[in-house]
């Protein structure tokens, strides 16, 4: 295998490495994120029906999702410690494929489960006569899609694990692509493709993820990143528990903020319509401004990974402190845009004068606390690295249910709309405190400036 396809991540500026895992991420998280918002595009210009029926779709398949990044997170754990440990090829490699069988596995008797439940799953959260038809047209072709997501999202840890950043955002933006460009045409109908609405949107998903797992695939067994290996079968269930053991509290962590972020709307609800599309856009656009900080808590993964199982516990240290001095810098200037330009950032998205007031009071307050959701996600994906997923796992469950949500009720009950906008801002705040002190008492995280300064100077 070629060196360019590989990287040393125990070697080096720490700050480099982050970075060059980190800074590509950056558009492949944001190519995941255009597909929904192409999907609501798209999907609106079609009827009312369809586009309501986004609203329900998109926080359930977000839960399901989770299991995809919560079994990439093993995997890269798996993997990335093995190499920096000096593993041989045929030892990453077969737990690459064992972490890709297991994937295939469990997606597949999740779709599978998802195809039968999903009418009484949407009945029981209120989808009605044409929104509960759209959905029964998209649900299905997302289901038989599920697999392909999650054996693609597997590889692509693979290749970060390598040290290969590039290669995993390029197979995001591919999927993406497709599934954006296509949308239009089976969404509305071109040439002999009759027009399909919300099961064309589906049909372009499925179809994205079908070409961007082959693509991984097949890079993956060029590069010898995947491929028959010596004794394939050896340690299979030794290394589905190593996966499971970090994949399964990472599903649980992923799925908290989508859950959380429902009952929060549900709160805001109370306070009006207007207030539930202002909070709705204000989220969409901070999911764009969150993209870097997203894209850091990806690149940290492989960085810790590797210098942990090459038992370099002083630059794993360090990781973690370059991410945490990025997010606070970052939040720092997007809190400042906030504070002077909320309202026509808000304006990007929210449509009413009432829903871009509420969209440009939550950014404007929520904005300046945004490092602390970066430290949060930072902080479980280096845990996460580490073995230390019930850590991880703990500090979302803390930070939305016994902080985010109590509060944003309260708040809306006492207050209104601004009650759940501090609620936000007070779950950052103690969120990045928690999570200062887990990487702390996990062994992340040592404020020794002398140390770090040491090590920088050597590398």
């Amino acid at each position: 295998m070629s060196e360019d396809n590989k990287r040393d991540l125990t070697a080096g500026p720490v700050w480099k490495a982050l970075a060059v895992m980190s800074a590509p991420m950056s558009f492949g998280i944001f190519s995941v994120i255009a597909v929904g918002l192409a999907d609501a595009y798209f999907l609106g210009q079609v009827s009312g029906a369809a586009l309501a029926a986004v609203g329900f779709i998109y926080p359930v398949i977000t839960a399901i999702t989770s299991l995809s990044i919560g079994l990439s997170a093993g995997a890269n754990a798996a993997v990335s410690q093995k190499i920096g440990a000096g593993g041989s090829e045929d030892d990453t490699q077969r737990l690459g494929l064992h972490a890709i069988g297991l994937g295939c596995v469990l997606s597949l008797i999740l779709a599978a489960l998802l195809i039968f439940a999903f009418p009484f799953l949407f009945s029981a959260l209120g989808a009605k006569s044409d929104v509960a038809d759209e959905i029964a047209a998209y649900m299905p072709l997302w289901a038989i899609s599920f697999p392909f997501l999650v054996t693609m999202m597997i590889t692509n840890s693979v290749f970060r694990a390598h040290g290969d950043g590039a290669t995993s955002a390029a197979i995001m933006v591919v999927a993406a692509f497709f599934g954006i460009a296509l949308n239009p045409i089976f969404i509305f109908g071109w040439g002999l493709i009759p027009e399909m609405s919300t099961a064309g949107a589906a049909l372009s998903t499925l179809i994205g993820r079908v070409v961007a797992m082959s693509v991984a695939l097949w890079i993956a067994w060029r590069r010898g990143l995947l491929g028959v290996c010596g004794s394939m079968f050896s340690g299979v269930f030794r290394s589905c528990r190593k996966i499971l053991n970090v994949g399964v509290p990472a599903s649980v962590s992923n799925a908290i903020n989508p859950a959380g972020m429902a009952l929060v709307t549900a709160a805001v609800a109370t306070v009006g319509d207007d207030a539930v599309a202002g909070f709705g856009a204000a989220g969409r656009i901070q999911s764009i401004l969150l993209v870097p900080l997203m894209a850091l808590s990806a690149g940290i993964g492989p960085v810790v990974g590797q210098n942990w199982g090459a038992e370099e516990k002083a630059r794993a240290q360090s990781a973690t402190g370059w991410a945490f001095a990025f997010s606070c810098g970052y939040g720092a200037l997007i809190g400042t845009a906030l504070v002077l330009f909320a309202t026509p950032i808000a304006g990007l998205i929210a449509a009413g004068e009432n829903d871009l007031e509420y969209a440009a009071r939550y950014l404007r307050i929520v904005g300046l606390t945004m490092f602390g959701y970066g430290i949060v996600v930072i902080a479980n994906s280096a845990m996460n690295a580490r073995d230390k997923a019930v850590w991880s796992m703990s500090l979302s469950l803390g930070r939305v249910f016994v902080v985010y949500l109590p509060a944003a009720w309260a708040g809306a009950m006492l207050f209104g709309y601004s009650g759940v906008v501090f609620a936000a801002a007070l779950a950052n705040i103690i969120g990045a405190l928690a999570a200062l002190y887990a990487v702390k008492k996990t062994g992340m995280f040592s404020i020794d400036f002398r140390s770090i300064k040491t090590l920088e100077n050597q590398t």
